[in-house]
C-alpha cells in the first residue's frame, strides 16, 4: 500500500519512520518550507524533511494548499503532484498547513491524522502544551479521518497516556510520538489487508481548543497561583521557556517546583544554592535552573555566583 505523508515536526518524523520500517511504500512526502532558526538563523529543513531526504524519498514543500488562498498557482502545482502521485492513503501529523476538501478528496482511503490528545479535547495546534498548562491528568492520542474542520473528523481509535507530575512537553511528546506511530502502523495494516476502519463522530460535548503557543505568554505573572505557573513552566518546556523579568534582564527559567512561603507576588523569599524562592498570589514558587540571556542553563547555586539574586528583591510584574 502507498502512504503519502504530510508532517513536519519531530513528532510527525517519529510516525514517518514507523511507517517507512513496517514496510509502507512512501512515494511522497510533504512538509513546510525551510525556516530561518539558530542564531544566525539560517533556513533549516524541518526533521520531516531532513528524514526523507536522508532516505530518498521525494519531498514537496508548498506554501499552501489552497487554490482560493494567497498562492493559488502554487497550490494548484502542489495539488496536481498528489493527484500524478499514484497512492492509496495519505497521512497527516502536524503538517500546519489546511488541508482543504479537493485535497482531502484525492486519496481513494482519505487523510487520516494523528492527533495528540483525546478528542475532542484540545483540538488545535498546541494539545500537548495546553494539556499540561491546565492541569490534565491524561491525554493521549486519537486518529481521525479528516474533514474540512479543525480537528472535528470522525474518529478511528484512540489510546490514553497519563500526565505525570513532573511531565514536561518534551517529555510527554516523545511518548506520545511513540505511541501515534504504533497506531498509525496498526491503522494502516487493516488497511492493507482490505478491513474497513471503524469511525465514531466526536461527541459534541468537552470540546476544547488549544491555541498556538506565543513568545508572549512565555514571562510568568506572579500574581497567580504557584501552582499555575508550575503547570505553565513545565508546559513551556522547551518553548518558549518560561520568562521572569529581574530589572532589565529576562532570566529564563528551566527548572522549577512548589514551595512554601507568602509575600508580595514576585518577591525573592530566599536565595540559595538550593533555588530561588518567590512568592506568588498564593504559595511560592522555587526556580532551581536558571538561564541569563544568551548563557547557558545553571543550576541556581551555580547561577547565583554569576547572577547574584537577594531575598527581599522583586521580579517584575508586567501589567
Amino acid at each position: 500500500m502507498k502512504v503519502i505523508f504530510a508532517g513536519t515536526p519531530e513528532f510527525a518524523a517519529v510516525a514517518l519512520a514507523a511507517i517507512h520500517e513496517a514496510g509502507f511504500d512512501l512515494p511522497l512526502v510533504l512538509t513546510q518550507p525551510d525556516r530561518p532558526a539558530g542564531r544566525g538563523m539560517q533556513l533549516q529543513p524541518s526533521p520531516v524533511k531532513q528524514w526523507a531526504q536522508q532516505r530518498g524519498i521525494p519531498v514537496a514543500q508548498p506554501v499552501s494548499l489552497k487554490t482560493e488562498g494567497k498562492h493559488p498557482d502554487v497550490a494548484e502545482q502542489a495539488q496536481a503532484l498528489l493527484r500524478d502521485t499514484p497512492h492509496d492513503v495519505m497521512v497527516v501529523a502536524a503538517y500546519g498547513l489546511i488541508l482543504p476538501a479537493s485535497v482531502l478528496q484525492i486519496p481513494r482511503l482519505g487523510c487520516i491524522n494523528i492527533h495528540a490528545s483525546l478528542l475532542p479535547r484540545w483540538r488545535g495546534a498546541a494539545p500537548i502544551h495546553r494539556a499540561i498548562e491546565a492541569g490534565d491528568t491524561q491525554t493521549g492520542i486519537t486518529l481521525m479521518q479528516m474533514d474540512e474542520g479543525l480537528d472535528t473528523g470522525a474518529m478511528i481509535t484512540s489510546a490514553s497516556e497519563p500526565i505525570a507530575p513532573n511531565d514536561t512537553t518534551a517529555s510527554l511528546h516523545d511518548r506520545l510520538a511513540a505511541l501515534g506511530g504504533r497506531m498509525i502502523v496498526a491503522a494502516l495494516k487493516r488497511l492493507a489487508q482490505g478491513a474497513d476502519l471503524d469511525l465514531t463522530p466526536q461527541p459534541s460535548d468537552g470540546v476544547s481548543y488549544a491555541a498556538k503557543i506565543s513568545k508572549q505568554e512565555a514571562l510568568l505573572d506572579f500574581r497567580q497561583a504557584a501552582a499555575v505557573l508550575e503547570r505553565r513552566l513545565r508546559a513551556f518546556h522547551p518553548f518558549p521557556g518560561a520568562m521572569a523579568q529581574m530589572g532589565d534582564v529576562a532570566l529564563k527559567v528551566t527548572s522549577a517546583h512548589l514551595s512554601a512561603g507568602h509575600g508580595e507576588p514576585g518577591e525573592v523569599l530566599a536565595a540559595t544554592a538550593s533555588g530561588v524562592t518567590v512568592a506568588c498570589g498564593d504559595g511560592a514558587l522555587t526556580f532551581t535552573e536558571l538561564q541569563k540571556p544568551g548563557g547557558k542553563r545553571l543550576a541556581a547555586g551555580a547561577f547565583l555566583q554569576s547572577f547574584p539574586i537577594l531575598a527581599g528583591q522583586r521580579f517584575q510584574i508586567i501589567a
